[in-house]
């Protein structure tokens, strides 16, 4: 008696009685010898499982309870903000990375490579300006459309019970879009990111006891430098996108177990 484990089902003879094509063939022929070694198919199973339980779990949405399908159609555009802003943040992730192979922040005390980075980008590099177009509007696109999403979740009702531990996580990620684009603001280091920057240590500086402190915390000082710029650069490229890139995964998951909430 062999311990052996048999097999439940005749594979090769079922797929010879199908008529599948040579992909079908390919792809089914793959799975089966994954799933032999690896269960693929047991974690597939488990998963759909779990989405079904939590989806039963989950209250009825006021739309579905009062047949409300044909009464609020004019909603729906609104309730793409979030899926909008999410895909302009991926185009300015992966523009800023392009970005990032020919930018360079102040080295040796000298701020102004920055700025003489960002005109070989623009004036000499092929499609540098194009590049540097999408990053800028992608980056604008987002603030703007993660703005209006808050709104629209605020003015529906979409932030109640039981959904106001992501009103909170979405109220922290619009706060971080905000460091997000004034970081990058910084970079260029022209006029404008020099006057921002300064006016960024002064609001640091009015900071009641801990004023001193934030500045030189976030600034490396009292006035603008090379230090300042390679602080921004750090939270811009570094830090801030695995933070938001992770709580967005979180905000998406949750929205995925709750569903979407309908105007209340």
């Amino acid at each position: 008696m062999s311990l052996e484990r048999k097999e439940e089902h005749d594979h090769k003879a079922w797929m010879k009685k199908k008529d599948l094509t040579p992909i079908e063939a390919t792809f089914l022929t793959t799975l089966i010898w994954l799933d032999k070694r690896l269960r693929i198919v047991d974690y597939l199973e488990l998963l759909e499982t779990l989405y079904y339980k939590v989806n039963l779990q989950m209250p009825k949405s006021h739309t579905e309870q009062y047949n409300l399908d044909n009464k609020f159609w004019y909603w729906y555009p609104l309730y793409t903000l979030g899926l909008f802003s999410t895909l302009a943040y991926v185009v300015a992730a992966i523009s800023g990375a392009l970005l990032g192979f020919y930018y360079s922040p102040a080295t040796s005390g000298d701020p102004t490579t920055a700025y003489n980075s960002i005109e070989f980008i623009m004036r000499d590099l092929q499609f540098g300006f194009m590049l540097r177009s999408i990053h800028r509007w992608s980056a604008q696109v987002m603030v703007a459309a993660v703005f209006l999403h808050m709104l629209r979740v605020y003015f529906t009702g979409s932030y109640k019970e039981p959904r106001e531990l992501n009103w909170l996580l979405g109220i922290v990620l619009i706060s971080l879009t905000m460091v997000f684009g004034y970081t990058g603001y910084l970079l260029p280091w022209d006029q404008l990111a020099f006057w921002a920057g300064q006016i960024g240590v002064e609001m640091s500086l009015s900071v009641p006891l801990a004023g001193e402190w934030v500045a030189q915390l976030l600034f490396g000082g009292f006035t603008l430098s090379q230090a300042t710029l390679q602080r921004m650069y750090i939270l811009h490229v570094f830090l801030l996108p695995f933070v938001v890139t992770t709580l967005i995964a979180i905000h998406i998951g949750i929205v995925w177990v709750q569903g979407i909430a309908e105007p209340h």
